[in-house]
């Protein structure tokens, strides 16, 4: 147990244990100490220095973000000569920032913007010194601005430290300081996997997903097109904190209510596509462990996952399922499928899909994705991409009433496909499917609660007749390495893994609100396994949308047709 140390913060006692730092002790008796370069999923680097506070007997001002209290110690956060400092280090991080906050894709939702209100900044008092770089954005998913980074390293952290991807880091010194990709090469041309944590933890405009909401406005004018939409299961319990609602907020019947009245002539289910792909992965694990074939069987439904497997372990590419993602079986089957129900041409429908996800625009235009005959799926919005749709047309999303989805292709989901958007449920859907198929008995309980939940590597075992099969959830790139580092040297005894590449899973994709905290995931997650709990339909199997589709569709045409539209391939990508 850690040693308990007393310590006065603006004259009031506080009692914590050793270790703990001044911006810690704090908050525990509800003092705010400003901070720009701290962000609670890592660790204190005190680039920024807004955190100054003062400390009895130190000559100079400590950063409280990563200075441990000690015993007896009298500190200071609201002196005069503390406030200055504080105000001459904003100060001096504006006059080298381009002066465009109404024009700024995070404007009124930007750290630095909001602490420049709070300490009252009105002029600058320093030259304007920001740079006329030029914007990046020749990739599908992400823009970085390098005029608006304020180097205060979160991104380079979460890039390197929690993902273990290292596509950026710092470079140079003094005032060439900054962000750089090795060789200054863009991102394009990086390692960047595309899984969009190095946005979520950016405090300004720096780093943005790409905007393709003016795509989405123009196709829906179009009056020759017959523009529809998919919603991933993450996005339900997400969206509401762009209104003002409390994390975890189910939103379902009002985000279909509102996309409707945006002008999608068809609101649908991506958790269709989910419950197709539990359906086809099962099968293809099923096939691969009677046959003895390679194993274990990793997952293919996250593409940030996908790409850093075809990036990092080019040579393991036979262990990844063959299954699309179920964006892209939508998209395939939106545009055969559906288009064939509702007698329009293929080349008339247009395909919107809401993801939590940054990857997905990069995946939605691989050259894979084509099965259908055309791009499969025609434009990806992130979530927060959507709430400024919502937001532009005037809707107030909270007081919408409650809709439902459309057929085909959204009325008849299960519990287990909600579940994909945390982290383990792809493998707790699998296991529903996996255990009865083989078994031919009722689970007595859905509930695979060992796989649940954001530790970094989750496992369980499942008797299947008579047979142990081993299964493990990565959650997190840096936890995927762990095991891809295990099946290399031929150390892993699993049959089946589940790799996400954001932690959390799709809960904390790199296109949801900002502001993410494991606070927040946690929310989040108990949303999805409450819709989950109360579904009718809990088992990917028991769909009957999803039987339907197989008899009316998949079944009437060749199987190489089939495969061609629901399965993919994975290549070597590593420079």
């Amino acid at each position: 147990m850690a040693k308990k140390i007393k310590v006065m913060i603006d004259g009031i006692k506080v009692t914590v244990p050793e270790g703990t730092t001044i911006l810690a002790a704090a908050q525990k008796v509800g003092l705010i100490i400003p901070t720009l370069c701290h962000h609670p999923a890592l660790k204190p680097q005190a680039t920024c220095r807004v955190c100054l506070v003062e400390v009895k007997g130190q000559r100079r001002f400590q950063t409280a973000c990563n200075t441990p209290v000690r015993e007896g110690d009298e500190i200071f956060t609201n002196t005069k000569a503390v406030r200055e400092a504080r105000k001459t280090v904003l100060e001096l991080l504006l006059a080298d920032h381009p002066q465009d906050c109404l024009k700024c894709v995070r404007n009124q939702n930007c750290e630095l913007q909001k602490l420049a209100d709070d300490y009252q900044i009105r002029e600058i008092p320093f030259v304007l010194s920001a740079q006329n770089l030029p914007l990046e954005d020749n990739n599908p998913a992400i823009v970085r601005d390098l005029n608006k980074c304020i180097k205060c390293g979160r991104c380079v952290q979460v890039c390197q430290e929690v993902q273990q991807v290292a596509a950026i880091n710092t470079a140079h010194r003094s005032v060439d300081y900054g962000v750089s990709t090795a060789y200054a090469v863009d991102l394009a041309d990086s390692p960047c996997v595309y899984c969009g944590q190095c946005l979520n933890v950016c405090p300004v405009g720096a780093l943005t997903e790409k905007n393709d909401t003016d795509r989405v406005w123009e196709a829906l004018g179009q009056e020759e097109l017959h523009v529809v939409v998919q919603t991933a299961p993450a996005v339900r319990v997400a969206l509401g904190e762009e209104f003002g609602m409390p994390p975890g907020s189910i939103t379902t019947g009002k985000m279909v209510a509102a996309l409707k009245r945006l002008g999608f002539a068809k609101v649908f289910d991506t958790n269709f596509t989910a419950d197709l792909t539990i359906m086809e992965e099962c099968r293809e694990f099923l096939q691969r462990l009677k046959d003895g074939a390679t194993l274990p069987l990793l997952t293919s439904c996250s593409p940030g996952w996908i790409n850093y497997i075809e990036k990092f372990y080019p040579e393991l590419l036979s262990h990844v399922s063959t299954c699309k993602s179920p964006q892209q079986m939508f998209g395939a089957l939106a545009k055969t499928y559906y288009a064939q129900k509702a007698d329009i041409l293929p080349e008339k429908i247009f395909v919107v899909s809401i993801m939590p996800c940054v990857a997905k625009k990069y995946e939605c235009t691989r050259p894979e994705m084509r099965s259908s005959g055309f791009q499969d799926v025609d434009v990806v919005l992130t979530t927060r991409e959507l709430a400024q749709m919502i937001k532009e047309a005037g809707l107030d999303l909270p007081l919408l009433p409650e809709a439902e989805y459309d057929e085909p292709l959204g009325t008849s989901t299960t519990g287990a496909a909600v579940i994909f958007g945390a982290s383990g449920g792809v493998m707790e859907a699998a296991l529903r499917t996996v255990y009865e198929t083989v078994t031919m008995k009722k689970l007595k309980s859905l509930d695979f609660k060992m796989v649940r939940g954001l530790a970094g590597i989750k496992e369980a075992t499942l008797d299947l007749a008579g047979k142990e099969v081993k299964v493990a959830v990565a959650n997190g790139l840096s936890n995927a390495k762990v095991l891809l580092e295990k099946i290399k040297v031929g150390q892993c005894d699993y049959h089946f893994i589940e790799i996400m590449a954001c932690p959390g899973g799709c809960i904390g994709g790199g296109g949801q609100p900002l502001g993410t905290t494991e606070e927040i995931k946690e929310k989040r997650l108990t949303a999805l396994y409450k819709i989950d709990r109360k579904a009718k339909l809990r088992k990917s199997h028991e769909n009957p949308a999803v039987m339907q589709l197989y008899e009316e569709f998949l079944q009437k045409i060749l199987e190489h047709e089939v495969h061609e539209l629901l399965h993919t391939y994975y290549s070597d990508r590593q420079d």
